[in-house]
């Protein structure tokens, strides 16, 4: 087992520490990220490092990266990577092109434990948590296959897995994403989904400053206890007592995720009884028609049902939007993602001359 630390598991005050009980200066560490969150992989490559610090720092520690297993292109411009992880695993990442930036959904674990019945990534069951690292390096790797001049601007926790199931290694990598010594992202361009751990919904806000998304689909606790188990454990008022004590920054909302699903949660009625729970809360709703797939028992709504769901919601004061499902040709839509790319034995070349994953 190695005994090497991989540098993008440190917090900038983990590695002054480490550096400084080498009898190392803290300000090395800072040079050595500066070089990290760029997408260096190389200790050579680090210029103004001297050379004995680089033959310490490839002695002890080493920067890690995510092969790239496949890539595929929605019809739509949305595109799929597959990552395998050191030990075999495999996870998938989503980029969604937007007008003048592109979305990152990224994966926290390795499958998923939690059983949502509309989930395709929940036919896996739960393989293990990602690493710091190995969330951060999802965003590095995409990037470096972007065409010059563009950026990942937006990053949604919504890929593989429950975020606040990995708790402790989702925190630490926000807080290497959003500091500035970091990959210094926008606090209030990143969201963390869940389905409702309730004891870590508070927890999470004041850890790091987020947005949250809660996946509710269901108004109510029989429902959403048939779709959703974890509703055996937290039930709906638990979750949302938990989402009123979220520390919301102002003018900030919990978005309330809702899959719609044919002649099952799709009624007017449980409409009705959606507004009627979240009465007080600072909320916006994303409805998602259900994004098919042929291993998954359900079926998705006409646009009329969706339609009418949104209006009731909309009369009863909470801005509503009807999330259009992306990439769902190369199932890379929401639900769809099961990690099921070839593993093959090379990596694949981005489209950038010089770089490869």
């Amino acid at each position: 087992m190695s005994t090497q630390t991989d540098l993008k598991n440190l917090t900038q005050p983990e590695f002054e520490e480490l550096m400084a009980s080498w009898g190392q200066a803290p300000f090395r560490a800072r040079q050595v990220q500066k070089w990290l969150f760029k997408g260096v992989s190389d200790f050579e490559a680090m210029t103004d490092i001297g050379k004995d610090v680089r033959r310490l720092l490839t002695e002890k520690t080493f920067i890690s990266h995510l092969p790239l297993l496949d890539r595929q292109k929605s019809l739509d411009g949305c595109e799929k990577f597959a990552f395998r992880l050191a030990d075999g695993e495999v996870i998938e990442s989503v980029l969604i092109p937007e007008t003048d930036h592109y979305t990152l959904c990224l994966s926290s674990q390795a499958g998923c434990a939690q059983g949502c019945r509309f989930c395709l990534t929940a036919r896996q069951g739960f393989r293990r948590n990602l690493t710091p690292a190995e969330i951060i390096n999802q965003i590095l790797a995409v990037r470096a296959c972007l065409p010059d001049k563009q950026a990942i601007t937006n990053l949604v926790f919504m890929g593989m897995g429950e975020p606040l199931a990995n708790f402790a290694h989702l925190v630490k990598a926000l807080t290497i994403i959003l500091a500035p010594w970091g990959l210094n992202f926008s606090s209030r361009r990143v969201t963390v989904s869940t389905v409702g751990l309730a004891p870590l919904i508070p927890a999470l806000g004041k850890a790091v400053r987020v947005n949250l998304a809660v996946s509710l689909n269901a108004s109510n606790d029989e429902l959403r206890r048939h779709l959703m188990p974890i509703n055996e454990k937290y039930p709906l008022e638990q979750v949302l007592t938990a989402c009123r004590a979220f520390p919301l920054p102002p003018h900030r909302r919990i978005t309330f995720s809702y899959v719609l699903l044919r002649g099952i949660n799709d009624q007017p009625a449980q409409a009705r009884e959606l507004a009627r729970r979240l009465r007080g809360l600072r909320a916006k709703i994303n409805l998602i028609a259900f994004n098919p797939h042929p291993d998954l028992p359900f079926q998705r709504p006409d646009p009329e049902t969706v339609l009418a769901f949104q209006d009731i919601l909309v009369q009863a004061h909470y801005t509503t939007l009807i999330r259009e499902s992306r990439g769902t040709d190369i199932f890379a839509a929401c639900g769809q993602l099961a990690g099921e790319a070839t593993r093959r034995q090379e990596g694949i070349r981005c489209n950038r001359p010089g770089r490869s994953i």
